[in-house]
C-alpha cells in the first residue's frame, strides 16, 4: 500500500516536465523518482516485481519453436511489417561469462519497452542453452537482432524479412542503449542482412537445408579436432 501511495504521489508531478523526452528517458526518469522515495526494504520486491515483467514480455526461442513464433500477427495488409528485437546471449561457453551485465541490460529495457504500445516484440536466445538454433541462424553472442516480418500483401507476394545485427559491448552497452535501437531507429544504422544463410530469405533457407546445415555446424564446433584426424585416418586405410 505504501509503496503504491508514493508511486500515485509522484509520478503526476514529473509528467509536465517530462513531457519532451524520449520515452525511454522519461521512464527511467520516473523510475528513479519514484526510488528514492521508497524505502530500502521495498527495493527487493520491486526489483523482483519488473523482472517478472521483463521475463514475461519476452518469447524464449527455441530450435522448435522459432518458425511459429517469428510469424506477422496479423494479415492485413496495410499494417506493415512487424518488427521484432531478439537478444542473443549466452554463458560460460559461448559468451565467456561476459553477458551477464547485457543480460541485466536486457532485462530492464525489456520492462521499459512494455509500456510502449509501438515497441517492437521481443525475445530471446541463449546460445549455451539452445546451440543448434544458434548454427541455424549463424548467430552468436552477443548482439540483437531487430527483424522486420513483412505481412503478405493482397496479391498474395510477401515482401522479404529485413534483418539487422546489432552488436552489443559487454562493457559499455546499457539499458539505454537498448532502448535506443528502437526510440531513435539506431538500428537503421546497420546494413541489411542479405547473406546465403539468412534465416528467412536465405538460399539455404529457400532449399530447406537450414536445419541440416546447423545441425553440421554444430557438430562441427562440438566435436574434438582429435576426433576428426582419426576419422579421416580410418576413411583413408578404408579407401587405401
Amino acid at each position: 500500500m505504501r509503496l503504491a501511495a508514493v508511486l500515485v504521489a509522484v509520478l503526476p508531478l514529473t509528467v509536465t516536465a517530462q513531457q519532451q523526452k524520449p520515452l525511454g528517458e522519461k521512464l527511467q526518469s520516473w523510475f528513479d523518482k519514484a526510488k528514492s522515495y521508497i524505502p530500502n526494504a521495498a527495493s527487493a520486491p520491486v526489483a523482483s516485481t519488473a523482472a517478472k515483467a521483463a521475463s514475461s514480455n519476452v518469447v524464449q526461442l527455441t530450435k522448435d519453436n522459432w518458425r511459429s513464433v517469428l510469424t506477422p500477427s496479423t494479415s492485413d495488409p496495410f499494417q506493415g511489417p512487424e518488427s521484432w528485437m531478439v537478444f542473443i546471449s549466452g554463458g560460460n561457453k559461448t559468451c565467456y561469462g561476459k553477458c551477464a551485465g547485457l543480460e541485466q541490460a536486457w532485462s530492464k529495457s525489456s520492462a521499459l519497452l512494455a509500456a510502449d504500445p509501438s515497441s517492437p516484440r521481443l525475445a530471446y536466445i541463449n546460445c549455451d542453452k539452445e546451440p543448434v538454433l544458434c548454427a541455424i541462424w549463424a548467430a552468436g553472442p552477443p548482439t540483437i537482432w531487430h527483424i522486420q516480418l513483412p505481412v503478405a500483401q493482397a496479391d498474395q507476394s510477401t515482401p522479404a524479412t529485413t534483418v539487422r545485427i546489432i552488436g552489443l559491448n559487454t562493457t559499455t552497452t546499457t539499458a539505454i542503449d537498448i532502448i535506443h535501437i528502437h526510440t531513435q531507429r539506431t538500428y537503421e544504422k546497420k546494413p541489411v542482412y542479405e547473406g546465403a544463410l539468412h534465416p528467412f530469405n536465405g538460399w539455404v533457407a529457400q532449399y530447406g537445408l537450414l536445419t541440416p546445415l546447423g545441425y553440421t555446424l554444430y557438430v562441427f564446433a562440438n566435436v574434438p579436432s582429435w576426433a576428426f584426424m582419426i576419422g579421416i585416418s580410418m576413411f583413408s586405410r578404408y579407401i587405401m
